[in-house]
């Protein structure tokens, strides 16, 4: 099989194609012959060393697929060779073929296709997780999504809506804003002026946001501590700009406010049975049309370089793809 492999830390520029060895189920695994895989920042900080996992050289960064089941291991029974599956693979699905363990991989719906379904888990599984298990996001409750044109930003404007809050989108440009806005948001911020304690304060009287929902980190983590609401949640999801924040603890103190930390890979892995009814959730909205995944940009394997290059330039609106057949 093709497949782009990490031979050593650096940036895409130092990843190759090439043909390597098929891969061979163990007991609890599935081989998916792969149609699409979705492109997703930590790609892009696991082949340079910077991510919490780090796989064994060679290996294909990646972290989620959908295709086809072509085996499976001797312990797998809810899984069979012919469905068609969407997969969190962690790495290794930037390749034709891949082999994941079958607690991770769930059955596509009917009404999805491979590209929408290889870049749904992991931005959709995050908020999801992020808005219902670590914010107890309520109905009526004001939400401010940081990035939210980006790929977990705008699933989360989504699963915002879907659970009742007010959403505020905030994003570095106007044609961002747009996109977010035909997610469903209700208000909407441009903070590439450095204000977006001051905006949000003016859009919620002076109490601030009940939860807000950070992607970025660096400057724009600094400013969410100061327009927090009573009682708020601040979701650290992760650091797109870069800089991760230090945080004044009086900060949290005053507002009585919890800064949470999200890491939605772990939760899959500990609480499966909660994932499952996430996810068993999300696909019903998605059935019911209130989640519209975006897809903005498809790229062929060979073009994996250009793929993450839209993620590392901060150019990606919604999700990108890489399409394998």
């Amino acid at each position: 099989m093709k497949a782009v492999l990490c031979k050593a830390y650096g940036p895409a520029s130092s990843l190759v194609l090439e043909e390597t060895t098929d891969p061979v189920a163990k007991k609890n695994d599935v081989i998916i012959d792969i149609h699409a895989a979705g492109v997703n920042f930590p790609d892009t900080l696991i082949i340079e060393g910077k991510y919490q996992v780090k796989p064994p050289f060679p290996f294909s960064p990646g972290g989620e697929a959908a295709g086809v089941v072509s085996a499976v291991g001797e312990n797998v029974k809810h899984l069979k060779p012919g469905d068609r599956v969407m997969a969190l693979t962690g790495f290794g699905s930037f390749a034709e073929k891949v082999a994941a363990d079958a607690g991770r991989v769930l059955p596509m719906p009917d009404d999805m296709d491979y590209v929408t379904a290889a870049g749904f888990s992991m931005t959709y599984g995050t908020s999801m997780h992020a808005l219902k298990q670590r914010a107890n996001l309520q109905p009526g409750e004001t939400l401010l999504v940081l990035g939210a044109s980006g790929g977990v930003g705008l699933a989360a404007v989504e699963i915002g809506k879907a659970m009742g809050a007010r959403v505020i989108a905030a994003a570095s440009s106007d044609d961002k804003l747009e996109i977010a806005r035909q997610a469903g948001a209700d208000e909407l911020i441009n903070y590439a002026d450095g204000e977006l304690k001051e905006k949000v304060k003016a859009l919620t009287k002076g109490q601030g946001a009940d939860v807000i929902y950070d992607p970025v980190g660096g400057d724009l983590f600094d400013q969410s501590l100061r327009c927090i609401n009573w009682n708020g949640r601040l979701l650290v999801v992760g650091f797109a700009s870069g800089r991760i924040p230090e945080m004044p603890a009086n900060l949290p103190l005053l507002k009585g406010a919890a800064v949470v930390g999200v890491f939605w890979g772990a939760f899959a892995a500990r609480q499966p049975q909660d994932n499952l009814a996430n996810f068993q959730q999300l696909f019903a909205w998605h059935t019911e049309g209130k989640l519209k995944p975006l897809v903005s940009q498809t790229y062929e394997l060979n073009q994996y370089e250009d793929a993450l290059a839209m993620l590392t330039s901060r150019k990606a609106v919604g999700k990108v793809v890489i399409k394998t057949r």
